[in-house]
């Protein structure tokens, strides 16, 4: 993996990044190196679900559902081919009575194994395509309950097109 400049100037190579993680926990600084890495695999995740589950290699098979408040999500555990980068080897999806995804379960691999539970929403439709358009990232409790005073990681999506 690299970092290039706009004008192809190599400014970081990281020659196996998933292994540079080995032995780091929440506490453990990042590099840039580290953080391209992690962007880029998570964020095609975050673009790409749910359709990336239909590609080969993935396992997924149907979980008991989450109840969020007054609603029952239906819920699929997808475990990752060895060839596609993740946040950890299996992940769980959960999706609403209109059958887009509300929350996405994981270990974060790469910084100690933390559980994380996804909050997505907003969604606007770009090119006929629904994408949420904020993600909220808490830590899980021992009940899978997200801990909604440690936000880990938000993303706020906006003028979403595709060209």
């Amino acid at each position: 993996m690299s970092i290039k400049k706009l004008d192809g100037r190599v400014v970081a190579v990281r020659e196996n990044p998933r292994r540079s993680f080995s032995g780091h926990t929440l506490q453990s600084p990042w590099d840039p190196p580290d953080r391209a890495y992690f962007n880029g695999y998570a964020l095609w995740t975050y673009l790409t679900t749910p359709s990336l589950l239909a590609m080969p290699g993935f396992a997924v098979t149907e979980i008991e559902p989450w109840r969020d408040g007054d609603e029952v999500w239906r819920g699929l555990r997808a475990a990752f081919p060895p060839e596609i980068a993740g946040h950890s080897t299996e992940q769980d999806f959960s999706f609403g009575p209109d059958h887009l995804l509300r929350r996405h379960d994981h270990h974060v691999d790469v910084a100690g194994g933390f559980a994380a539970a996804q909050y997505v929403h907003d969604f606007v439709e770009a090119d006929g395509i629904l994408l949420p358009t904020r993600r909220r990232a808490y830590r899980r409790d021992a009940d899978d309950r997200p801990l909604v005073h440690q936000v880990m990681v938000s993303i706020d999506l906006r003028d979403v097109r595709f060209r």
